[in-house]
């Protein structure tokens, strides 16, 4: 999904996660890689200051004699690259389109290239790519983030729905855990029974077989051989 990004507090929380990310992939860093984290997404209110992210992670660090760093825009992909910004022992703004509006914001001791655009207009909206090289890593890395500028927020979802039909949900399922507690509880009861059911007839049978005995017993006392 598309990342908004309109309020500082936003723009720090993205920050803070491409911060976490890149630490991630740093500790596992394999040899002679380099990986360029970017959101590739942003959207952008007209008119405010906007901060496109690009780090990135590399087994060698960083060495300001040989590095070296390009920002480009497209308007679309199949337009041509402008380049606007560049690292060859300083920081070197290549393009008027963006005037002074664009400013870098990184931090190349935290191979943090983002970069700040201000007043941000329609005509920003495209496609900005990060370069990064980083000798003696033999790997160009590319980021590449899409920028739309939109005139006005998105409006806000209605959770309504989702709350209704989570409630909804959750009702019938405490319905179908009380059935079946209900069952369960009616098949023990019936268990419970049919036990006390069968011990009264063993204890009505043990009843009725010493009654006969005690029968026969007294029969017996009245054979013709004993008068």
């Amino acid at each position: 999904m598309p990342i908004l990004l309109h309020f500082g507090e936003t723009q720090w929380a993205s920050a803070l996660k491409l911060s976490c990310v890149a630490l991630v992939v740093f500790l596992a860093c394999p040899v002679n890689s380099m990986d360029v984290l970017v959101p590739p997404q942003i959207i952008a209110l007209n008119g405010t200051v906007v901060r496109i992210p690009c780090a990135f992670t590399s087994c060698y660090k960083l060495d300001p004699s040989k590095f070296a760093m390009n920002w480009t825009y497209q308007e679309t992909s199949n337009s041509t690259e402008d380049m606007f910004m560049t690292y060859k022992n300083k920081i070197t703004p290549k393009s008027s389109r963006f005037g002074d509006r664009v400013t870098f914001s990184g931090n190349l001791d935290k191979n943090d290239l983002s970069i700040t655009i201000s007043d941000v207009q329609l005509t920003d909206e495209g496609i900005y790519n990060c370069y990064v090289r980083n000798p003696p890593d033999r790997i160009l890395g590319h980021g590449t983030i899409q920028v739309y500028v939109r005139t006005e927020l998105p409006p806000p979802r209605d959770s309504t729905i989702a709350v209704a039909i989570g409630a909804s949900v959750g009702g019938i399922l405490a319905l179908l855990i009380l059935s079946m507690v209900v069952v369960k509880c009616i098949r023990r009861h019936k268990n419970q029974e049919l036990i006390s059911d069968e011990q009264k007839m063993e204890e009505e049978g043990k009843a009725d077989g010493e009654g006969g005995r005690e029968e026969a017993t007294k029969n017996l006392s009245l054979l013709p051989e004993d008068i």
